[in-house]
């Protein structure tokens, strides 16, 4: 596996984002953000960039709060920034189509991204929550104790590395649903697991709803969640997919 381009890059507030360029000469480039905890730098994220390179260029990147990254973990509102950076930086280096694709937490922010800052070809969304607060599985009630705890804090700093923000939201974000809708007219593709045990498809099917066209949903049998359980063949279709985006 070829070791990407390191990339130091800055967002609109000041926080210093690490990030990691694979080139490729399609004219396409497709940004990766990771879930909760993760970092594109652990070996199931570079599995994915590596497969995802293989269609174009990829920026792979930790968004703030996590791995290398500056900053603290807002879990999901202003890592917008974060995503924007790796655009500007794809756009710097001459690709015509940027795509962002989002796992989990870097699904919400891919959708929040794509609505309020545009400026992308298309978006790719798996896994990911339509709205905040959801507790009703016992994954996500373990998310919650780690966002909303200081000792949840403590312990994912400790055991992660992920650096989670102290104070709550003021105001709260939008919730990606809600800004689902002005997304349009660039494409959005929607992928979720049916044995997703953190979020269940009523995620999936409120962000489609909320959507409009170009859309698409797939529901994708026995597939788990996020980066953790995406097989080789749902990469690849992403990556075909990202290719067909004109």
């Amino acid at each position: 596996m070829r070791d990407p381009e390191p990339l130091t890059l800055f967002t609109q507030d000041g926080v210093r984002i690490d990030a990691g360029h694979s080139p490729g000469d399609t004219g396409l480039c497709i940004v990766v953000a990771h879930g909760f905890t993760c970092s594109w730098r652990q070996p199931i994220l570079r599995r994915i960039t590596s497969a995802l390179n293989s269609h174009g260029g990829v920026i792979g990147l930790d968004l703030r709060g996590h791995g290398r990254s500056g900053g603290h973990s807002t879990v999901g509102d202003r890592e917008i920034l974060d995503v924007d950076a790796a655009v500007a930086a794809a756009r710097r280096r001459g690709y015509e189509r940027v795509v962002v694709t989002g796992f989990s937490l870097g699904g919400a922010v891919a959708v929040r991204h794509a609505a309020l800052h545009g400026g992308i070809d298309a978006v790719v969304s798996v896994s990911a929550p339509a709205r905040w607060y959801y507790r009703e599985t016992v994954p996500m009630r373990r998310v919650h104790w780690v966002i909303e705890r200081r000792m949840g804090r403590l312990a994912v700093r400790l055991a992660r590395g992920t650096r989670v923000a102290s104070r709550g939201w003021n105001p709260e974000p939008e919730a990606p649903y809600v800004v689902a809708p002005r997304i349009a007219p660039v494409p959005l593709l929607i992928v979720h697991g049916d044995a997703d045990p953190f979020l269940p498809l009523e995620h999936a099917h409120q962000l489609y709803g909320a959507a409009r066209d170009p859309r698409e949903l797939w529901i994708e049998p026995g597939f788990g969640h996020a980066e953790v359980a995406a097989t080789p063949d749902l990469i690849k279709r992403i990556g075909e997919w990202a290719v067909a985006q004109r």
